[in-house]
This record gives C-alpha cells, sequence and structure tokens, in this order.
C-alpha cells in the first residue's frame, strides 16, 4: 500500500492514533510575563494531548471511525474518556496504577501572533508499554498514526516499535508528527531517523524539519525528509505546508486566513484532517488543503480541541 493511498477500497476502514491524552492548562496573557511578581492572564483548564487532539480533529473533519490508545492517570481518566466520547473519538484508555495524568501549561502570548509557551509533564502518558498494546487493535483499522511524543521515554518508545512492526505485518500504512523540536534535541537526530525509515509518512513542522535536516530552506528540508520518509508533509503555520515525495517537491499549499488567538493544537488539527482525508481516498495535496483549514480553525481557539459536536 502507498504512502499516498486511502486504504482499502472505497476510502473505508478507521484510523487508529496511538499516543499522549494530557490536562492543558491554558494561561492567555498580554505582553511579557513580569519576573518575580504577578501577570494578569485568563486560565482555562482542558482536554489535550497531542495524540488525543490529533484524533478529536480526524473525527471532526469527517473519520467515521476514529479510535485512540492512550495511558491516563486515575485522577482524570473518566473525564479523558467522556471528553473523547463526545468528540466522536473511541477510546481505549490505559489507567496507570501509578502516575497522575500528564499535565501541559500552555503559555500563551494574547498578542497578534498568540505563540505558545509549553511546560510539560508527561506523568502518566509517556508510561505506554507493549503490554498495553494488541495486534486486535488494527482490526479494520486503515491507518495507524503515532504521536512523536511516544519516542521520548523508552516504554512508550518500545510501544511504538510494537505498533509499528504490527501494522507493517498488515500493510497498514503509519503516520508519525515528530511533536517537540526540544525533546527531539534530547532524543538525537540520528535515533530519530533511525526510526523514522521504517515510517511511510512523516508531517513534521518547519522547525523540526530544519532540525531533522539541517536545512534551513523548508522546501529543502522536506526534500531531504522524503528521501527516509516516501511521503513528507511539512507544516509551516502561516505559509501554510509542503508536501514532498521521495527526494522532490509535490506541491505548496497555502494557509487558510485565519485571525489567531491561541496556537496551541494547531499541528494536531493539520494533521488530524490530513489524515482524515487520506483514510475517505484523497490524494496528499488535497489532504494537506484540508490541513490547513483545520489549522486556520483551530488557530482561532482556545485549546487544542475542535468544537464539540451540538
Amino acid at each position: 500500500m502507498t504512502a499516498g493511498s486511502g486504504g482499502p477500497a472505497g476510502g473505508s476502514g478507521a484510523l487508529l492514533v496511538v499516543g499522549d491524552v494530557v490536562t492543558d492548562v491554558v494561561a492567555r496573557h498580554r505582553g511579557p510575563l513580569a519576573a518575580g511578581t504577578d501577570t494578569a492572564a485568563a486560565i482555562r483548564t482542558l482536554p489535550g494531548g497531542a495524540g488525543a487532539n490529533v484524533a478529536c480533529w480526524a473525527a471532526y473533519t469527517g473519520c467515521a471511525d476514529v479510535r485512540l490508545l492512550g495511558r491516563v492517570g486515575v485522577d482524570a481518566g473518566a473525564w479523558h474518556e467522556r471528553e473523547l466520547v463526545s468528540a466522536g473519538v473511541r477510546p481505549r484508555l490505559v489507567v496507570d496504577p501509578e502516575a497522575a495524568t500528564g499535565t501541559v501549561v500552555c503559555l500563551v502570548d494574547a498578542g497578534a501572533a498568540a505563540e505558545r509557551t509549553f511546560l510539560t509533564d508527561s506523568g502518566a502518558s509517556l508510561r505506554l508499554e507493549p503490554a498495553d498494546w494488541s495486534d486486535a487493535l488494527l482490526d479494520g483499522v486503515a491507518r495507524l498514526h503515532l504521536s512523536g511524543y511516544l519516542l521520548f521515554s523508552e516504554p512508550s518508545r518500545a510501544l511504538a516499535a510494537v505498533a509499528l512492526g504490527a501494522a507493517r505485518a498488515r500493510g497498514v500504512p503509519v503516520s508519525l508528527d515528530p511533536a517537540s523540536a526540544g525533546f527531539l534535541v534530547r532524543l538525537g537526530v540520528d535515533r530519530f531517523l533511525a526510526f523514522a525509515e521504517r515510517l511511510d509518512v512523516l508531517l513534521p513542522s518547519r522547525d523540526e524539519a530544519a532540525l531533522l535536516t539541517g536545512l534551513p530552506d523548508p522546501v529543502d528540508a522536506a526534500a531531504k525528509l522524503s528521501r527516509h520518509v516516501p511521503l513528507v508533509v511539512v507544516k509551516a503555520g502561516a505559509d501554510g505546508a509542503l508536501v514532498a515525495r521521495s527526494g522532490a517537491l509535490l506541491a505548496r499549499v497555502p494557509a487558510a486566513p485565519a485571525t489567531p488567538r491561541d496556537t496551541t493544537g494547531a499541528g494536531d488539527a493539520f494533521t488530524g484532517a490530513f489524515l482524515a482525508s487520506l483514510v475517505s481516498g484523497a490524494a496528499p495535496e488535497e489532504a494537506a488543503v484540508a490541513g490547513c483549514r483545520a489549522g486556520a480553525r483551530a488557530v482561532e481557539r482556545v485549546g487544542g480541541r475542535p468544537p464539540t459536536p451540538g
């Protein structure tokens, strides 16, 4: 099955996402933080996590069967399950007996760019392990998507390798979003690229693509990465997206217009919509257009999730 195919004939089949489920504490402030004293902010607690966000946006943008494997703590597991189900996702959440649900504090400058900084306590989310996996999870699945955060701890990296191997044995294409330039530095580019060699689709941000290739120009970076992974889509924010295959640029896709409020989860929205389109049988260029539309919708909302249906 090729990287650009939509899975089984007719665009049927499920999308299985394996990744992080976390609680986001979003603090929107205006201007620089005042060190050593108070900074006024609007603060909300919301469901998040790159893997969970991707799953929710895939369901929101039309994928009829979206499944999610993740790990949570007893503290917030029931809440997260309710939120996922209400978003149209079929969750399989492993409850960790020791660790609390992961938490991310998102500091969002409420200025024009709405840029954000993350403080991350991964908690239970990166304690997924091979024992949490079953090959039966792939029954009826057209595509498997792995959150890049899985690669940043030994247990979840082992799980990702098991899931990738099982998917390849069944001919199910596998995609991955590198997730974090900061964590990539700690993991090491060589280790990441060694894992990526077995992927079908890679969806890095512009910064992640530059880090993985050493090339500052996103077009050059996309082309180079697509010599490692058959299909590469570089997410470039306000500059849209680049689609590359087998060492050559296929398309430049412009961003959809948006007035940013919070850029948290914009890349997850792109990925979810992109994968939903591939499952439906769309070509990669068409899927990237859908991804840009979802990214624009995401930056106009606070938090990383789409509106809840109804």
